[in-house]
């Protein structure tokens, strides 16, 4: 259902002499202007509550809430409204106490009717310019936030650039982005809240919400209205927004914003800026997502030569997964960003890429010669001429060309030393070295988990960086317990 701002500006007049009352909302109403009047304080909160008003006239001393209070009591909820204060009792000292607690301008009684209507166009046209103001504001904000998304490569940070604006230029609580998923499907994606979470994703009937969309209808609700888009055990809502995000011809997902706050209620102007920014980020994460399939298809391309390389020999099929999940396991006792994580998964299933540059037979019964063996120790750079080219790769590059480098100074193919090699490149290091180990080769018999170990113990310092060895140690005891758990077979 489309809603639309009232042209015509809202007061609510608030007496508790009914003559008073009746005089300015006939007079105000005469003038163009939509009037509604309450009794006290306490009704023109309830008021509030409901409805939007460009201007509260409040008289100051009335029973329940009188005057001052009930402007404090505006501005702390941060109601969007100008006050104007009324009093029999009026002096100097009363209009600046007003002033200070937030009301725009002081009427004296007995006042004329011309008096009224002049502070009522000032207070218009003060709040006009405001808008303005705020509209500026906002354009420059969402053409600077439209361009962080539109050259953003990170779903995350197109997110957040999404639910940060939302929360900074609309009067929002609550921040909900669902995305669609393969098959159709919608999955809650992120959130974000103003002071807090105060309201919670499960609580949108997202099948409403959704249907709205597909229907072309505007999700701008308030009050009583709100309950369509909401579960039956949903609490109250002040205000509720929604968007799609599409991409011609398809839905990417929605953004929804929640307000909680009594008074604060979107506008139309505040969808159609929040349409705006839901299209580029549409856009984006459309960009994003055929970037990372064209990444993986590449990936699991590259990965895949590496496996079929493997292949080609019964002792080494399946070397490279089983080295990833020793890696991810020893990255992970490491305690490393789970981005760095990725990082280390990635170069260990590349690790032996190179070999395809290789032109020996490097699995052959027995020693391999002089030769065979310098041919061999070339495969790091050749994984390295092999993954370099591609931008997105280029993280795991130094790991693969470095995991044949010793702690000591003696490896190759740079004769790095200590914490000169690359952090990655000592994880592959242990991993590779406990997987070749525990491995039949064709000149010899798979080793035990035992021997390896202390193999691996006895060369820390040496050939691998000792804490790596140490959260190794850890981490295979705890994955071996775990196997043995599943009735998973493991090295004995």
């Amino acid at each position: 259902m489309a809603l639309v701002e009232r042209e015509a500006s809202q007061i609510l007049v608030v007496d508790d002499e009914l003559v008073i009352r009746q005089i300015l909302a006939d007079f105000l109403s005469m003038e163009g202007y939509q009037v509604e009047t309450a009794e006290d304080g306490k009704a023109a909160l309830e008021k509030l509550d409901s409805t939007t008003f460009d201007i509260v006239i409040s008289d100051m001393k009335m029973p329940r809430i009188g005057g001052i209070e009930l402007i404090e009591t505006i501005r702390e909820r941060g109601v969007d409204v100008l006050t104007v204060i009324m009093t029999a009792y009026g002096t100097v000292e009363t209009a600046i106490d007003a002033m200070k607690k937030g009301a725009y301008d002081y009427l004296l009684k007995p006042f004329k009717m011309e008096e009224v209507i002049r502070v009522v166009e000032r207070g218009l046209q003060n709040r006009k310019l405001q808008r303005e103001n705020m509209i500026l504001r906002e354009t420059i904000a969402l053409y600077r936030a439209s361009e962080e998304i539109s050259t953003s490569l990170s779903l995350s940070d197109v997110l957040d650039q999404l639910t940060g604006t939302t929360l900074r230029e609309l009067p929002a609580d609550e921040v909900i982005i669902h995305l669609t998923a393969e098959g159709g499907s919608v999955t809650l994606c992120t959130r974000a809240s103003r002071n807090g979470h105060k309201y919670q994703p499960e609580h949108l009937e997202l099948s409403a919400l959704l249907h709205a969309h597909s229907e072309g209808q505007l999700v701008l609700a308030h009050g009583e209205r709100c309950p369509q888009y909401l579960t039956a055990d949903a609490p109250a809502v002040t205000s509720l927004l929604s968007v799609p995000l599409k991409v011609p011809q398809r839905l990417v997902g929605l953004v929804t914003a929640v307000s909680v706050t009594p008074g604060n209620r979107f506008s139309e102007g505040q969808r159609k800026l929040l349409s705006v920014l839901g299209g580029r980020a549409a856009a984006a994460v459309d960009n994003i997502r055929l970037f990372e399939n064209l990444q993986l298809t590449f990936r699991e391309t590259i990965q895949g030569f590496a496996r079929a390389l493997e292949a080609m020999d019964r002792y080494t099929a399946g070397h490279s997964d089983r080295v990833t999940r020793l890696s991810r396991l020893i990255a992970l006792e490491l305690d490393l960003p789970l981005e760095e994580v990725e990082t280390v998964t990635q170069a260990a299933l590349m690790h032996d890429i190179g070999k395809i540059g290789c032109q020996a037979n490097l699995n052959k019964p027995g020693k391999l010669s002089a030769q065979e063996y310098e041919i061999f120790k070339a495969h790091p750079t050749f994984g390295r001429q092999i993954l370099e080219p591609i931008s997105f790769l280029r993280p795991i590059v130094s790991g693969v060309l470095s995991h044949h480098e010793r702690w000591d100074g003696t490896g190759y193919p740079d004769g790095l030393k200590g914490e000169d090699i690359p952090l990655a490149a000592r994880i592959l290091a242990v991993a590779d070295t406990y997987d070749a180990m525990t491995s039949s080769r064709a000149y010899r018999k798979a080793l035990g988990h035992e021997v390896t170990m202390r193999e691996i113990q006895r060369c820390a310092g040496s050939q691998f960086d000792p804490a790596v060895v140490s959260a190794f140690e850890r981490a295979i005891e705890r994955y071996r317990e775990e196997c043995r758990q599943r009735g998973v077979a493991v090295p004995e």
